[in-house]
């Protein structure tokens, strides 16, 4: 499903990542760990079709050094991107926040209504559909961050730090969620420095250390 080979990413002459190859395969949950600044977040970038400096990254048999510019929007409607600030609209409600990612793709009206609700019915928030983001706890929020990813019914669903903001209990509870996520068939990449869920959870790690992998 991913693949990459001999990856360097630099941003203005740094070097972010380092010759690095891998495989996740389809369905798999992978954990991507290392120190802050081990290049963790680039790497779940690079995953959403950001350009590698150099190197190949095959995503779903798709070059993504040949996917055009215009074409990567349509690309990344199969990958969905957890963010750990959640970047909600506040001043939408819960059911707007995940009906705009779907309005952008050019989803019909009763098609949106219908996804969003199934969505919010699995993440146990559709009595939350018409509250605001501010008025949400943050494992809530985080909820509704994941159902906006899901939404689009991705192959791929990626995670930076998701559980950063959130108390041990309720980082728990969205680690549980994405481990039954990926057991449904969706890839599954999670990138934490948290050690306890890693240990906790048992799926294969992929370790940076600064901008290469280690193991």
């Amino acid at each position: 499903m991913i693949n990459m080979f001999h990856v360097y990413k630099n941003y203005d002459g740094i070097s972010a990542l380092t010759d690095v190859t891998l495989k996740i395969d389809k369905g798999e949950f992978v954990f991507v760990t290392g120190a802050s600044g081990a290049g963790k977040s680039t790497l779940i970038r690079l995953m959403f079709i950001e350009k590698p400096t150099q190197g190949q990254i095959i995503i779903g048999g798709k070059n993504t050094a040949r996917i055009s510019e215009r074409d990567i929007p349509f690309f990344r409607r199969k990958i969905g991107f957890v963010f750990q600030d959640f970047k909600l609209l506040n001043n939408k409600t819960v059911f707007d926040n995940i009906a705009l990612a779907l309005r952008i793709t050019g989803m019909d009206s009763h098609s949106i209504n219908k996804r969003v609700l199934k969505v919010l019915s699995y993440l146990g928030l559709r009595h939350k559909a018409n509250f605001k983001p501010l008025t949400l706890s943050s494992g809530e929020q985080q909820r509704v961050a994941i159902a906006r990813a899901l939404a689009k019914e991705p192959t791929i669903l990626l995670a930076d730090e998701p559980t950063g903001n959130l108390d041990p209990e309720r980082a728990l509870d969205i680690m549980n969620l994405f481990n039954e996520i990926s057991a449904r068939g969706t890839t599954m990449v999670v990138a934490t420095h948290d050690k306890s869920l890693i240990d906790r959870f048992n799926k294969r790690t992929i370790l940076l250390d600064k901008g290469r992998v280690v193991n």
